[in-house]
């Protein structure tokens, strides 16, 4: 019945910043419920997971965006965020938020694209 909604994507120059939104539907914070994380499918590319939040808070990101992404929760809004910093045209992707498990435990949405480019 959860549903998740991601927004903040768009077109952004290299160098540039976003705030990538995950709102979930109901109320109740699933994020002091379940592991939560960001992934990225780009085109030509697996989906990957390029941060990840546990329940306690700890935090952990993919190389490649470390130092550069930061991902946080508002368990008041029951929504994620991605603050997606420094971008670089290989962060181009469609962005989507879900459960950090090897089974994701809610369907996923439309996803938000990001694209980095001049």
């Amino acid at each position: 019945q959860v549903q998740l909604v991601e927004s903040g994507g768009g077109l952004v120059q290299p160098g540039g910043s976003l705030r990538l939104s995950c709102a979930a539907s109901g109320t109740g914070s699933i994020f002091r419920t379940y592991n939560m994380g960001w992934y990225r499918q780009a085109p030509g590319k697996q989906r990957e997971l390029v941060a990840a939040i546990g329940r306690g808070g700890s935090t952990r990101y993919a190389d490649s965006v470390k130092g550069r992404f930061t991902i946080s929760t508002d368990n008041a809004k029951n929504t994620m965020y991605l603050q997606m910093n420094s971008l670089k045209p290989e962060d181009t992707a469609v962005y989507y938020c879900n459960t950090d498990t090897d089974t994701w435990l809610f369907y996923w949405g439309q996803g938000t694209q990001v694209t980095v480019s001049s």
